[in-house]
């Protein structure tokens, strides 16, 4: 795993500014009022050569000063446990704030570093002013400017003299299942049905409460690893520090795992939410399962209940149609073990590799069947193709003009591929390149 650097202060200092500074890019939403929902708190970044995490501990925080202050120690306290290295930023504007103290208190007290970083100093002036903060009892103080960027470059030369030396421990090479999606769809009790049977061999791996809880578990003389995430809640409910970190370890959980699988309750529905973490799922290539949880609580089926269930939700997604969808009831272990089965359907598939002239001979034949388009008086022409990765499936197209090949056609490509090669529950990347 990577360091992990965590941002925390008080609201309105510009904490998603500075994570945006580090990351390079806008990912986070930032607004002049506090309590902003973000698009995300999470990402990679590196300098002088070292990667590391960032974390934007931002989150919902409440105007009642009283509930304010136990709110930032709660953050300070889950960031402490999570991170390598804090990062505390104030404001230079508003000088020191009694939020302010109440944080560095706090940090005074651990034996992780802390830097103190005083936010929207952009002149000379308020460079010096920020010089105040140093009462607050944190030794490196680096006056910046999140907009501008000055004074960003010292400070991270700082943080990677910090950075834990040494490569990070080598990932397990065993697939890794991760359970995501909504509270109280039954992510713990399906992860609980498979652990506790007696055909499974379990080896608990360290995890706390509200954290991702990985075990090791053999079922068939094949061994994985499981990970139970956090429920996740719309981002506008998000409002509890606690909640927020689960809500970043799931999406921690998406990135690290090799198949990512939705658990849905089919009592409650297919709703945004669980179209925005499939969508995410994807987006990272990860291998990808639909399992409707509580099926046994579904009143009068019949032979066709399955097959409306599976056409609402492909309907709802039409690009995900190739997502397989399993119907069980974890709390009843009725056809939980399918799930296992699908899985490493979807692992296999994931590692499936096609010869480059199999793969030409389907073009050939594919083109054959609908010639690609005109475009601007000229013929469109793939002349090459091949595979040129897998685990996950890459696939490189080689064409006199790839930046005129349609949208529907790319599309047509990859159904014919699925069509004739399979790859369920498995995103395919395709590039198009010049020949």
């Amino acid at each position: 795993m990577l360091p992990v650097v965590s941002i925390v202060g008080r609201p309105n200092v510009g904490k998603s500014t500075f994570f945006n500074r580090l990351l390079g890019k806008r990912k986070a939403i930032v607004h002049d009022e506090y309590g902003v929902t973000r698009d995300r708190h999470y990402g990679e970044t590196f300098w002088n050569g070292r990667d590391f995490n960032v974390i934007d501990t931002g989150g919902y925080l409440p105007d009642d000063m009283n509930v304010m202050t136990v709110g930032i120690r709660e953050q300070v306290h889950i960031a402490l446990e999570e991170s390598d290295i804090i990062i505390f930023v104030v404001d230079v504007e508003t000088g020191v704030n009694t939020l302010d103290k109440a944080v560095a208190s706090l940090l005074r007290e651990q034996e992780k570093p802390v830097i103190l970083v005083v936010n929207k100093a952009d002149n000379e002036e308020r460079r010096l002013n920020a010089s105040e903060f140093y009462e607050l009892g944190i030794e490196d103080l680096y006056p910046i400017s999140s907009i501008s960027g000055m004074g960003t470059g010292d400070l991270l030369d700082k943080v990677t003299e910090y950075l834990p030396e040494g490569e990070p421990e080598p990932e397990s090479t065993l697939p890794k299942l991760a359970f995501i999606g909504r509270p109280n769809v039954g992510k713990s009790s399906l992860f609980n049905a498979l652990l506790q049977d007696e055909r499974s061999i379990v080896t608990d791996i360290a995890g706390t409460t509200r954290d991702s809880l990985n075990s090791n578990l053999n079922y068939n003389d094949k061994d994985y690893i499981l990970v139970d995430t956090a429920g996740l809640r719309r981002r506008t409910k998000v409002k509890e520090n606690v909640e927020f970190y689960s809500t970043v370890r799931t999406e921690k959980a998406i990135r690290e795992c090799d198949i990512a699988i939705l658990i849905v309750d089919a009592m409650q529905g297919f709703d945004a939410q669980d179209k925005r973490v499939l969508r995410e799922a994807e987006k990272f290539n990860k291998g990808l399962m639909i399992v409707l949880n509580k099926w046994d609580l579904v009143p009068e089926k019949d032979t066709n209940t399955v097959r409306d269930f599976e056409e609402y939700i492909y309907t709802s997604v039409p690009q995900l149609s190739y997502v397989p969808i399993l119907t069980i009831s974890a709390m009843n272990k009725q056809r939980v073990h399918k799930v296992l089965d699908m899985a490493d359907l979807v692992i296999q598939e994931r590692k499936k590799e096609i010869s480059t002239s199999e793969f030409n001979d389907f073009i050939d034949q594919m083109l054959g069947e609908k010639p690609l388009p005109m475009k601007r008086g000229q013929q469109l022409k793939i002349t090459y193709a091949t595979q040129v990765k897998s685990d996950p499936p890459v696939f490189k197209f080689f064409m006199n003009s790839p930046h005129d090949l349609p949208p529907n056609y790319r599309k047509y490509i990859e159904n014919k591929i699925r069509q004739r090669f399979g790859f369920t529950g498995v995103p395919i990347t395709m590039v198009f390149r010049q020949k």
